[in-house]
């Protein structure tokens, strides 16, 4: 059974840092491009980052550029994304996602498999 757990969300003052982890059961990790999401109350599930199969190529959402870095360690099933410099703007609870499709996905529905989600609360 696959299954992707999220950890690490939490609550963090406004330019604070989190460090999101997910470990992932599926099998070969590293034929999958692996992707964060979030969603806040009351709005649709948006892309924050995605990693490609090597960790060599990684995509950001605008809203998160420069602030926040997606990679992996293949050898551990593990995607991480480090947050910085966070806002309340970026309250909401994220999961991690595994796409067996080539390329980028920024769509949620290009995604094979869910983690249940981390919330991160972000105060001013």
């Amino acid at each position: 059974q696959v299954q992707l757990v999220e950890s690490g969300g939490g609550l963090v003052q406004a330019g604070g840092s989190l460090r999101l982890s997910c470990a992932a059961s599926i099998r070969p990790f590293s034929s999958y491009f692996m992707g964060w999401f979030r969603q806040a109350p009351g709005k649709e599930r948006e892309f924050v980052a995605a990693v490609s199969w090597s960790g060599g190529r990684t995509y950001y959402a605008d809203s998160v550029k420069g602030r926040f870095t997606i990679s992996r360690d293949n050898a551990k099933n593990t995607v991480y994304l480090q947050m910085n410099s966070l806002k309340p703007e970026d309250t909401a609870v994220y999961y991690c996602a595994a796409s067996s499709l080539g390329g980028v996905q920024v769509d949620p529905r290009q995604y094979n498999y869910w983690g249940q989600g981390t919330q991160v609360t972000v105060s001013s």
